[in-house]
């Protein structure tokens, strides 16, 4: 027999006001191995099962006080005693009381005077159906917990093939715009001195044959006037000027798309990570920039700290600021469209804060919030949960966050935390250690450009 069977090591509550009742029943279930507790009345056998459970109660129908069928409710009513099996002693034969009891939650009837073949037999019994349904329940619950898990694994596979093609088609990508930008701005870039030298060397040529030449031919001054020399003069250097530095800035969003996505860097390196989040904010400038479309820039404001060089995977962590940083853009948005009553107050506008610290040797952290709606309370706990999103339906994946999660957390060792409050806008924290315990490369050189 299984051990949970043996009798010795159940324990069973016998009910009744009789004391010759419950002398028998003691003896018989005593002989037979069973551990045997005993109640007068309901109360008492309530009172006894705060302290104790039974594996199974003999209760009587009929107490003084509380009668068997309000004992029984009342088991029925504690949690942690509701499944003990209760079977009813009575002399009433009649089927209305047995039905009574039955709906109470009682599983069985025995009848009086005591058959004591009888109520071994039913005893045993319904010991038996009790360890089955707890071993039932207990694989239930097993195959539960392990359905759950593979669920669970499942997502972060998915995760992890979602995140991997993501990233790959976003270094394609970024590599592909790179390299057709970077050849041609190379070349107008290193044509752009010579250019200027030459323009120098032509304009000095005309001063000199003015200077010379103070009432040049006639053909000559009509030339000048249709070119407007004298403006052409003063224009030519500031034409130049102004061609070297939208050259420069074609140059810095190169680098920027490669700082973004460190696409030769598939190590961890070490980083200043302050360099990651310019160049995300550089590429989401057409974001901020909203005045094109009669709509208020949003202000970024930036509270740099003094930070070491973080060995990290770049791209990475690069992909979680993008995350932030576009959902702050996303919620500011949302505000412009649904309250723009907002913007009308004093001294209230679209705003992004980025800080960093370095509040130890160990760590740094993160800080990037906006002033937007905020997330209800009651989807605080859910931001982070793969597929799960607030923006309407097509506009939005449910993964950025959990990528993010996923990138900090298991490939940084780090943390990520949101707080928000209604009406009050949102705040992501992100926490990295300042050393991995993977080896590193040399730290990366800054200001070099994409071929």
């Amino acid at each position: 027999m299984d051990n949970q069977l043996i009798p010795s090591q159940q324990t069973i509550l016998v009910v009744d006001d009789n004391p010759t009742n419950i002398q028998v029943l003691f003896d018989v279930l005593d002989a037979s191995g069973y551990r045997v507790a005993i109640a007068k009345n309901g109360e008492s056998a309530l009172n006894r099962l705060q302290a104790s459970l039974p594996d199974l109660i003999l209760l009587d129908v009929m107490m003084p006080g509380i009668d068997g069928f309000e004992t029984c409710r009342r088991i029925k009513a504690i949690p942690r005693a509701c499944d003990i099996p209760i079977i009813f002693m009575t002399a009433l034969s009649d089927t209305v009381d047995k039905v009574k009891g039955l709906k109470l939650g009682a599983v069985d009837y025995i009848t009086k005077p005591i058959q004591h073949e009888e109520v071994l037999a039913r005893i045993n019994i319904h010991l038996q159906l009790r360890h089955l349904n707890q071993t039932l329940e207990a694989q239930v619950a097993q195959r539960t917990a392990e359905l759950t898990d593979t669920l669970q694994t499942l997502k972060q596979a998915q995760l992890h093939l979602v995140q991997n093609e993501k990233m790959s088609s976003l270094g394609q990508l970024v590599a592909g715009v790179a390299h057709e930008i970077n050849n041609p701005i190379n070349f107008i870039y290193g044509n752009l001195s010579p250019a200027e030298a030459y323009t120098r060397d032509l304009l000095k040529l005309v001063e000199c044959y003015q200077t010379y030449v103070p009432t040049p031919p006639e053909p000559v001054q009509n030339c000048m006037q249709d070119i407007d020399l004298e403006f052409l003069q003063q224009d030519m250097p500031r034409l130049i000027t102004s061609m070297r530095l939208g050259a420069d800035r074609i140059r810095q969003i190169v680098l920027s798309l490669r700082n973004f996505s460190r696409l030769d860097e598939s190590e961890v390196k070490a980083v200043d990570l302050h360099d990651g989040l310019d160049s995300t904010l550089l590429i989401l400038q057409h974001r901020l920039k909203r005045h094109k479309s009669g709509l208020p820039d949003i202000e970024v404001v930036k509270d740099y700290g003094t930070l070491p060089l973080v060995e990290c995977h770049a791209s990475q962590l690069n992909q979680v600021f993008m995350n932030l940083l576009a959902n702050a853009i996303s919620a500011l948005d949302e505000v412009t469209e649904t309250h723009p009553e907002r913007l009308s107050e004093p001294g209230e506008m679209s705003t992004i804060r980025i800080q960093t610290r370095s509040p130890n040797p160990e760590w740094v952290t993160i800080h990037i919030s906006d002033n937007g709606t905020g997330i209800p309370e009651n989807l605080i706990h859910k931001v982070f949960d793969p597929f799960f999103t607030t923006k309407p339906i097509g506009q939005g994946t449910g993964l950025g966050l959990s990528i993010s999660r996923q990138i900090v957390t298991e490939k940084h060792g780090g943390s990520i935390e949101c707080y928000s409050q209604p009406q009050q806008g949102t705040e992501f924290v992100v926490r990295i250690p300042v050393r991995q315990t993977l080896p590193i490369a040399e730290p990366y050189a800054v200001g070099s450009i994409v071929a």
